[in-house]
């Protein structure tokens, strides 16, 4: 392993334990719990997508006429990356992004996608961030935690980009969570069938094959450049601690939607 990410991940293994360890996960003993978390964790696959849109901008020649852009090396990883998560299959072999697949899986759960195709909607035809939130009602730690990642969108760092990317986002799903999942599967196979196939997908494609990729693609952004490595530690420390704060959102939700039910 190369030592810089070596270095990363141990000192980022804190905070990935602690978002490994959430409360939220526990908390979810149900389908309409799961439907709260699929509410706020949506959020996180869109802007992960959006992230995975900014690298392919910054490392790879998407005007025309066509020109060589950068390293061939990082034009492969990027590109390959975006084929696994723009246009993957689903259960039935229909080609289709992670976020299309994720709103059929809200769907079948009875999960609300009305706050997500609001706040894209409204984005898409205002570009305002803002009006977006104010329009789809979206929370707070959901705003704090989008913003975040366009702010190392906006960097027009790549590496940084890169970074976020590989520590930020991937590998993060507790095994105490795959359980419960299969749990609530074999309860209501017809709820949750989706979601299931979703997170088998993202764990076989994401959290192996892209996670490679992911690292070589920041080794070679970063390469001998301590100021750069440096750089990705904060930033992705910081990436870290606004997925907990998303994760506090949800759970505190949840835990709200419990008492609503409990009190009726």
């Amino acid at each position: 392993m190369h030592p810089a990410i070596q270095k990363i991940q141990e000192q980022l293994a804190p905070l990935r334990q602690q978002i490994i360890q959430h409360k939220v996960y526990s908390a979810i003993q149900d389908l309409n719990d799961l439907q709260i978390f699929m509410q706020y964790h949506v959020f996180a696959v869109w802007d992960f997508m959006s992230l995975l849109k900014a690298l392919q901008n910054n490392l790879t020649c998407v005007t025309v006429p066509w020109f060589p852009k950068g390293s061939a090396t990082t034009r492969y990883l990027i590109n390959e990356i975006v084929v696994g998560e723009e246009c993957d299959i689903d259960s039935k072999g229909i080609r289709k992004s992670h976020f299309e697949l994720y709103l059929e899986a809200m769907q079948q759960s009875g999960a609300s996608t009305q706050s997500i195709r609001t706040f894209t909607n409204v984005l898409q035809t205002t570009g305002n961030f803002q009006t977006a939130y104010t329009q789809a009602q979206v929370p707070q730690s959901i705003q704090n935690f989008v913003d975040y990642t366009f702010k190392i969108i906006g960097s027009g760092k790549d590496y940084l980009q890169s970074a976020v990317f590989t520590f930020g986002r991937e590998d993060l799903i507790p095994q105490m969570f795959l359980s419960m999942v299969n749990d609530i599967d074999k309860k209501l196979p017809n709820s949750i069938a989706i979601f299931k196939y979703y997170l088998e997908r993202h764990i076989a494609i994401d959290g192996d094959h892209h996670s490679h990729l992911a690292q070589a693609m920041t080794i070679e952004l970063c390469n001998d450049h301590p100021d750069r490595w440096a750089e990705v530690a904060q930033a992705c420390q910081t990436a870290l601690q606004m997925r907990l704060q998303l994760w506090d959102g949800a759970y505190e939700q949840i835990q709200q939607q419990k008492t609503v039910t409990q009190s009726i």
